[in-house]
């Protein structure tokens, strides 16, 4: 899946990354066909993938779903986003669909591993519209009381908080219903929230089991599977966009591109409105 005279040398990791803990964030950027990934992260992705085969397919629906709704948020006038979990710089990153269609888009990237954040501050230097600073989605109070969150985003006006691929990274249900409450509590009428979740389908328990195993040696040691119902609790008391929580593929969609075959494992996305 990639060339190995191009990808990144262990031995020039950056100062406080580890590049022998396979991270998810560049695992992530291994599925999309990147090359900011090392060895350690690309044996665990390929483990993944065998129990996968569709996980590539998967994390580029879930790519095309981001532009998807954020051009959709865009266009309904929203001029601020949240995007937590963020992941290595790719194509068509939120700020890059955002400012095409509105200049003056605001824009904060949060993420908690160290080699995301090199890479979107480089990146992103020459952007005054646009932050990315170190946090956790675990602690969201923290997070949202964060100076640059707070310097950057005006919370009394319309903001889209965005949940791509990360929820599913916490496998306890109910920590994972606190944590997007704690970061719907400060959104505005007229403010969204965008969840997308991985939803296994029909794997059988042995390949969950092994799933896991491969995740518990990653930077973020704890993966799980979610139910449509589950999903859509994280959307109780906003008034969903049509057409509701709903395969990434089939959320308004504009362009061809793979589809998850039936049986395999796919993820579920859905966009919300505050009343």
């Amino acid at each position: 899946m990639y060339d190995e005279g191009s990808v990144v040398d262990e031995r020039k990791a950056p100062a406080g990354v580890d590049p022998f803990t396979p991270s998810v964030a560049r695992m992530y950027d291994y599925y999309l066909g990147g090359k900011d990934n090392f060895a350690a992260d690309r044996e665990a992705a390929e483990k993944i993938i065998e129990i996968l085969p569709n996980l590539p397919d998967i994390a580029r629906e879930n790519r095309e779903f981001l532009i998807r709704a954020v051009t959709y948020l865009t266009r309904q006038g929203i001029r601020q986003f949240l995007d937590i979990g963020a992941g290595l710089p790719t194509q068509r990153n939120v700020h890059q669909v955002a400012q095409e269609l509105a200049p003056e888009s605001r824009i904060v990237y949060v993420d908690n591993d160290p080699i995301v954040l090199v890479h979107a501050r480089a990146i992103l230097a020459e952007n005054e519209r646009v932050r990315a600073i170190e946090a956790d989605m675990r602690d969201p109070e923290a997070l949202l009381r964060h100076p640059e969150v707070r310097e950057h985003i005006d919370f009394s006006q319309p903001l889209a908080v965005l949940l791509l691929g990360v929820l599913h990274f916490v496998p306890d249900d109910d920590e994972a219903m606190k944590i997007v409450a704690a970061l719907r509590n400060p959104l505005v009428p007229g403010g969204y929230l965008v969840v997308s979740h991985g939803s296994l389908g029909d794997l059988s328990e042995d390949q969950e089991e092994e799933g896991r195993k491969v995740f518990s040696r990653t930077s973020v040691p704890g993966t799980t599977s979610r139910s449509y119902d589950q999903v859509l609790a994280f959307f109780d008391g906003l008034d969903l966009v049509e057409p509701g929580v709903v395969p990434l593929h089939e959320w308004r969609p504009d362009t061809d591109y793979p589809y998850v075959r039936e049986g395999k494992a796919g993820a579920l996305g859905g966009v919300g409105r505050v009343r």
